[in-house]
């Protein structure tokens, strides 16, 4: 178990070294080809609620994918960690300069004073983050276990996409029983179906 978790530790540090050799015009160019190919997406373009999250450093930024989203009509939901049962709550963004703030932490949350509670079997298509993944749909994240929680929670027939440059792809990832797989992950070059 210790040493699956240092694998893990190992990734996101190889993936901040790998990723941080990237210039910014590069980074910014591949990260516009993956919302890009995200918006030319079936599942994505028949969806009406979309679980959208706020990615923090090196995942693709979903600002670029709220607004654009939101113009094309879809309903956007974004998740809130709470410390108590249930793990997490999502709230429905409609204008996200007005619905997002900041927390005691610094980082950028639904309003929940002002946003809507969505329940979780409304979800269409779920957008999860990570800082790596592999072509069976594995993905390590930042190490808090939120998505290992939040993705069995949602419906059945929600598409689990992941977004990310090609790369933060790896050969396999290193998985406990605990962690969860996403259905596809989009990249800068490929869409990749979980096999």
């Amino acid at each position: 178990m210790e040493e699956i978790k240092d694998k893990k530790q190992d990734f996101r540090n190889q993936m901040a070294e790998r990723l941080g050799a990237l210039s910014d015009k590069v980074f910014l160019e591949k990260q516009q080809i993956v919302v890009d190919k995200l918006f030319d997406f079936a599942n994505f373009i028949e969806a009406k609620i979309a679980l959208l999250y706020l990615n923090g450093h090196w995942e693709i930024d979903t600002r670029l994918i709220l607004q654009r989203a939101l113009d094309m009509g879809k309903i956007i939901v974004l998740p809130v960690r709470a410390r108590e049962k249930p793990r997490v709550m999502l709230y429905k963004i409609d204008a996200p300069a007005r619905d997002i703030i900041t927390d005691s932490e610094g980082q950028p949350v639904p309003d929940t004073s002002r946003c809507k509670k969505v329940p979780i079997d409304c979800i269409d298509i779920a957008v999860i983050p990570g800082l790596a993944f592999d072509e069976k749909g594995g993905r390590i994240g930042l190490g808090d276990g939120y998505y290992d929680y939040l993705i069995p929670k949602l419906p059945a027939t929600a598409r689990k996409v992941a977004v990310a440059l090609e790369d933060q792809m790896v050969p396999a990832v290193p998985m406990e029983s605990h962690d969860k797989y996403v259905d596809i992950i989009i990249t800068d070059t490929r869409v990749i179906y979980k096999i």
